[in-house]
């Protein structure tokens, strides 16, 4: 698994073995990310359900400037710093401005209001997550609806939010993973 653009093109990234981590797939970073090319430049993310970092490392690649990187499990945070600096090294920057917390995603919301929220979650947790998940994001986002939410789901799930709107869909298939652009309602057109 690589970075898929931007100035780290092509750097590595580092997984725990086993199946703790289910990485999104190259070309789902990359639909992802062409879809959101003009809004990365100087923009905040955050990463949850971080895993190997890939969202917000890739978002880093493209012209992000800081974000919060939140993975509950500690061993597997640990590759997330490794991946951090290999890309910051080849975008010859420092890691400035990027945070790694060892949380539970559910109940971390870091730091400074995000421009971008990448949400990657155990497939088997999303009926049951997203729906406090998102109402948390509409009561932290209240003052900047503009934030984009990105959320990677198994294709057959539907995914309805109260107070969000789904203006994107990216992936084909009922058995192939997709991510959603969520925007809130209450932002303009």
């Amino acid at each position: 698994m690589r970075i898929t653009g931007g100035g780290a093109r092509g750097i590595p990234l580092l997984l725990p073995k086993g199946d703790l981590v289910r990485p999104a797939t190259d070309a789902m970073r990359q639909a992802v990310f062409s879809s959101l090319a003009h809004c990365l430049a100087g923009a905040r993310f955050l990463d949850l359900f971080a895993g190997s970092g890939a969202y917000g490392l890739e978002a880093l690649s493209r012209g992000a400037l800081s974000g919060v990187f939140v993975e509950k499990n500690a061993r597997t945070a640990d590759f997330i710093r490794q991946n951090i600096s290999a890309v910051c090294k080849s975008l010859g920057r420092d890691t400035a401005g990027l945070q790694v917390v060892t949380a539970d995603a559910t109940h971390v919301l870091p730091g400074d209001v995000p421009d971008l929220v990448f949400i990657d979650p155990p497939y088997e947790l999303i009926p049951e997550l997203a729906p406090k998940l998102f109402a948390r994001l509409d009561a932290w986002l209240a003052e900047k609806t503009e934030t984009l939410i990105v959320f990677e789901m198994p294709g057959d799930l539907e995914l309805s939010p109260v107070g969000w709107t789904c203006v994107k869909r990216l992936g084909k298939g009922a058995r192939q993973p997709t991510a959603r652009i969520f925007r809130s309602s209450r932002a303009g057109p």
